[in-house]
């Protein structure tokens, strides 16, 4: 595959040189066709040899989870449409989701104190269920 430059985000390139493919009969229901054509593709991208910032190649190991190999390689398959073409579109735009997803810093939680009003309100509610469950329990009484 070498379609050339691939833009991920303004300021980030991949070179579909460091993409290899390979294709695979798929599986799963499809008659005869399943059966004669190597229509599923699995893209696999080298994280380690790629030109990525180093914050989006660690987020990228959370963001990939299983997709990503002990030795750094990204591995993508596609094998939903009939069409080699078409799997292969699928699994490039899969790989691009991806390195977008990993190029996005996630927002540093602050951590914030419940206000007074919001504890005074629990404790009611806890208060209120508390005394509905007292009530419900059945006293046995003793009338003849």
């Amino acid at each position: 595959m070498n379609i050339g430059m691939i833009r991920i985000a303004p300021s980030l390139v991949i070179d579909s040189a460091d993409i290899e493919e390979s294709f695979m009969r798929a599986s799963g229901p499809g008659g005869q066709n399943v059966n004669k054509v190597s229509s599923a593709v699995e893209l696999r991208f080298n994280v380690a040899k790629a030109a990525l910032p180093d914050f989006a190649r660690e987020r990228l190991r959370v963001v990939a989870g299983r997709q990503l190999t002990q030795a750094g390689e990204l591995v993508i398959t596609a094998q939903t449409h009939r069409s080699q073409e078409r799997n292969r579109d699928e699994a490039l735009k899969k790989l691009v989701a991806l390195l977008r997803k990993a190029l996005v810093r996630p927002k540093k939680r602050i951590a914030t104190r419940p206000t007074k009003a919001s504890k005074q309100r629990r404790l009611e509610g806890k208060a209120r269920r508390s005394k509905t469950k007292t009530l419900r329990q059945s006293k046995p009484t003793l009338d003849y």
